[in-house]
Formats: C-alpha cells, sequence, structure tokens
C-alpha cells in the first residue's frame, strides 16, 4: 500500500531525514520517497494511513493532508 502525505515544515534534508527515519523506525521494510518543493512524502508501507500520520507529527511536523 503506498501514501502520500503533505507534510508542513518539511524544508531541507534535515527534515526530510527526520521523517524517514521516524516511519522506518515503525516500519523497517517501507519505502520512503521525499520531495521538499512538494513537501511530499510518499511511503510504501504495510502500515495504515493514521499510523504513517502519526509518527510524521509525533516528529515534529504538520501532515495537511492523506492521500
Amino acid at each position: 500500500m503506498a501514501v502520500t502525505l503533505t507534510v508542513k515544515g518539511m524544508n531541507c534534508g534535515h527534515c526530510t531525514k527526520t521523517i524517514t527515519n521516524a516511519i522506518l523506525a515503525i516500519d523497517p521494510q517501507a519505502v520512503v520517497e521525499t520531495d521538499i518543493p512538494s513537501q511530499s512524502v510518499k511511503v510504501s508501507t504495510q502500515l495504515d494511513n493514521q499510523k504513517i500520520s502519526a509518527v510524521v507529527v509525533d516528529a515534529g511536523y504538520d501532515v495537511l493532508s492523506i492521500a
């Protein structure tokens, strides 16, 4: 399953690394693709959207949308 999040405040490499590491901490098999200009994070995972969103919020970022 793939989910795309729009993440407010993701504006540098440190941000993308923090978000990626947070997701991989709960799903080491996940594939995470980040795009700073569009502030999007695409995640291929077996976890549900809410768990992925929650871990991004816990890492300190605002999730504006989930698709």
